[in-house]
């Protein structure tokens, strides 16, 4: 590819977004040319991280949620319907239950079908890779490649944090669509990306988060509408205010309707249950993460006075700053959402600054050439080759779930031992016992079960009092226990009349029922 070409691109698209850096731009020396073969930074970003997952697909599969999404996806197929009751408990049997992730729970399904954990390894691993292929491309179209590798690098990071076969990992793809038609619309002074509605209506239903697109999607209105000159606001407003509310329109419709809002709402109120749920937790800056360097790099720029940021976006950014603050789950959607924000900003203090003739002088033999968008061959040469290599690395190498979320020689062993009747389970064991179609006590679906059960639970693990846990023992009518090593029930259940042990590896300790078991 001719990177003059390209040159006159990013000069053309800078042109636009800062006119007052023309002459900045036009006197960038434009890049030697340089044999690419159709490749492309996104393309890039995109095969080699599905390449780095295939070789440690573990990675993404220690997450006992992961069974039970399965279970209501094989669920689903089974009855041809969407649950709304609960089906895999015997503590809440029948009890309302929203299931607002269903689609994604097919599609895990599929995946699972198709290949096993493999399936369900390559499905996040190519969502991750395109999520960052989508912001990569956003980013060239406003910076220095450099700095478009560097933010998304940063973004990838701080991503890995939370990086599942689940649900959520769909949706950043979804998230990363959302907010780059959003962004390009409002700094392009165009109307609303209408086609996006259909895009909110996939996100509703494959998973919550679709709510908080909804908030950056009514800020973002909002900004489009104030980049415009005073007398042109009025007739911005209107296409932009009509998007706004469609978009809440699209996001019910959803086998629940209106429900799915309030069901989000709920489960952001929940105190006891996310206070001991470790995803809902606040990040520990104890050791060195993605998140501490991205609050130090945003905090430099800021106090140098490098980057303003629109009114708007800054209340947008620092809404997310709270929420990564307050659950380390939400440290993925700041890093993925961040970089659309302050690009253009970034971007426009470092062309001011007439800085980027020294970039371009030193990297642009490489960098500039490969922003251009690859070629459509190449594309497909470079997928087969990259599923070719995941199917063998995962083949020589099969992918399991970690073993302290699969207690299968327990459960064997319970089995074996004449367990029988209703299990007192760990919290984390809850996905896999449902997976393997036993009836569990809690699992990871702590919405439904609500603050006050699982605040119950949590005591009697914890045995508060002796009297009131073996109370709760008898209320449940328990047959036998699944419980994680450690846990203090379990010193209790060891000298409990009436209860041997009848198993215990590094994963879980099971306890037998001995005497009659209560009839409830």
């Amino acid at each position: 590819m001719d990177s003059a070409l390209l040159h006159n691109d990013l000069s053309t698209f800078h042109k636009r977004q800062l006119p007052d850096m023309k002459a900045v731009i036009d006197a960038r020396p434009a890049a030697p040319a340089v044999r690419t073969w159709g490749l492309s930074w996104p393309l890039i970003l995109c095969v080699c991280t599905v390449v780095l997952i295939a070789c440690r697909p573990n990675l993404v599969l220690q997450d006992p949620d992961t069974f039970w999404h399965l279970a209501a996806g094989r669920w689903m197929l089974e009855h041809g319907s969407v649950p709304t009751a609960d089906a895999f408990s015997h503590s809440m049997p029948g009890a309302p239950w929203t299931a607002f992730e269903w689609l994604s729970e097919l599609v895990m399904v599929g995946a699972y079908q198709l290949g096993g954990w493999a399936g369900l390894a390559a499905l996040a691993a190519c969502c991750f890779g395109l999520v960052l292929a989508v912001l990569m491309r956003f980013l060239l179209a406003r910076m220095e490649p450099v700095h478009a590798l560097l933010f998304t690098v940063l973004a990838g990071s701080m991503l890995s944090t939370h990086l599942l076969a689940r649900p959520h990992v769909m949706a950043w793809l979804l998230l990363a669509l959302w907010i780059s038609a959003l962004v390009n619309a409002a700094e392009a002074r165009r109307g609303p990306p209408w086609w996006t509605l259909g895009l909110m209506v996939l996100w509703a239903n494959m998973h919550g988060s679709f709510l908080l697109g909804l908030l950056l999607g009514a800020g973002m209105a909002l900004d489009a509408v104030l980049a415009h000159p005073r007398g042109r606001r009025l007739a911005a407003a209107r296409p932009w205010g009509a998007f706004a509310l469609l978009s809440l329109g699209a996001g019910m419709l959803t086998p629940s309707g209106s429900e799915v809002f309030w069901h989000a709402i709920y489960i952001v109120g929940m105190k006891f249950s996310l206070a001991r749920i470790g995803e809902w937790l606040s990040p520990n800056f104890q050791r060195p993460s993605a998140m501490e360097l991205w609050l130090l790099l945003v905090m430099a720029l800021a106090l140098s006075g490098r980057v303003r940021l629109p009114l708007l976006r800054l209340v947008l950014l620092l809404g997310l700053v709270h929420l990564a603050l307050k659950h380390q789950r939400n440290i993925a959607v700041l890093g993925l959402v961040a970089p659309f924000l302050i690009a253009a900003p970034f971007a426009r203090h470092w062309y001011a600054t007439g800085t980027p003739n020294r970039d371009a002088q030193s990297l642009d033999r490489w960098f500039l050439s490969l922003a251009a968008p690859a070629r459509p061959m190449t594309i497909a040469v470079l997928a087969c080759a990259a599923a070719l290599f995941a199917m063998a690395s995962m083949h020589l190498r099969p992918p399991a779930t970690a073993p302290m979320i699969t207690p299968r020689a327990a459960v064997d062993a319970a089995m074996a031992a004449g367990a029988r009747g209703k299990v007192l389970n760990e919290y984390s064991f809850g996905g896999f016992l449902i997976y393997e179609g036993i009836p569990v006590f809690i699992d990871g679906r702590a919405d439904m079960y609500g603050d006050a059960f699982v605040e119950k639970f949590s005591d009697a693990m914890r045995v508060k009092e002796r009297r009131q846990f073996l109370g709760f023992l008898d209320e449940h009518g328990f047959g036998w226990s699944l419980l994680a090593p450690g846990t203090s029930a379990i010193a209790v259940l060891d000298e409990l009349p009436g209860w041997r042990r009848a198993y215990a590896d590094d994963t879980a300790v099971v306890h037998v029922r001995t005497d009659a078991v209560p009839v409830r």
